[in-house]
């Protein structure tokens, strides 16, 4: 069932990419009307766009390691007190 799922996950990931090339070949041929046109405004907002959209999935994972990141500090923190406390019970023993 495992390698089932993993072999639709591929094609679905690939029939998905087919459809962004054919979307990036569209914005080539608009950008390079505009430009040769004179008018890059639409070119360095097209460029500013892709920066948008490749920057939100690394801000996204960034976000989800701070967060695991803190949480796993606090669960040390309490991991260590609870072993000091065992340690000064038993030293008291």
């Amino acid at each position: 069932m495992k390698r089932i799922s993993a072999c639709l996950t591929v094609l679905i990931a690939l029939a998905a990419n087919l459809s962004a090339s054919a979307q990036c070949a569209m914005c080539r041929g608009t950008v390079e009307s505009t430009v040769s046109n004179g008018r890059s405004v639409v070119a360095s907002d097209l460029n500013f766009g892709i920066i948008y959209l490749l920057a939100i999935p690394y801000l996204m994972v960034a976000v989800v390691a701070f967060v695991w990141y803190r949480n796993s500090r606090k669960e040390y923190a309490k991991r260590l007190e609870i072993t000091s406390r065992v340690r000064r019970a038993m030293s008291q023993m």
